[in-house]
């Protein structure tokens, strides 16, 4: 076996891009003179089941950045089909060049747990204290602990276990 030679059927793939991210969130934050923002993530996954804690990722130049970094909390709202314009639009404008949150009529409810909005229109939203980061290049990875899930009503059981089939995500 050469490591030279290519693999019948296989090329080279972009590094950039040998996993999908999934899922695709909305990530909403407060900073701590009470300016709220919302921005699109793609680096967002479990990182820990006990205690239960989850990991985004954010670009350091981004608006949202330092109101994340001041404050040690974010919420994760999960986005399905029906507010794909509203992704859309909160991941390709900046809060920098005007209202953003505004423009689309974006609803904000206070969290239970943490100082920092969520997105009532989302299906869940997980209140997070940040509790560590790591900058791996692009990214500074936060790992949030999670305080409290918000779920709509109609994709949970009596336990309130959620049932992710329910969710036509992006």
């Amino acid at each position: 076996m050469g490591t030279t030679n290519a693999i019948e059927g296989k090329r080279e793939g972009k590094k950039r891009s040998c996993l999908q991210r999934s899922p695709a969130v909305l990530v909403s934050c407060r900073g701590l003179d009470g300016e709220n923002n919302v921005l699109a993530v793609g680096y967002c996954c479990n990182c820990s089941f006990d205690p239960p804690m989850v990991m985004v990722g954010i670009v350091p130049t981004r608006y949202s950045y330092k109101l994340i970094k001041e404050s040690g909390c974010f919420v994760v709202n999960l986005v399905d089909s029906h507010y794909q314009d509203t992704f859309d639009y909160l991941g390709s404008h900046s809060k920098r060049d005007g209202d953003k949150l505004a423009e689309k009529n974006v609803r904000l409810l206070d969290g239970k747990a943490v100082n920092a909005p969520i997105l009532p229109d989302c299906p869940v939203n997980i209140e997070c204290t940040i509790v560590d980061s790591i900058v791996t290049g692009s990214h500074e990875m936060f790992i949030g602990k999670i305080e409290y899930v918000h779920a709509d009503e109609a994709i949970t059981d009596e336990e309130g276990k959620i049932d992710f089939s329910q969710i036509n995500f992006l």
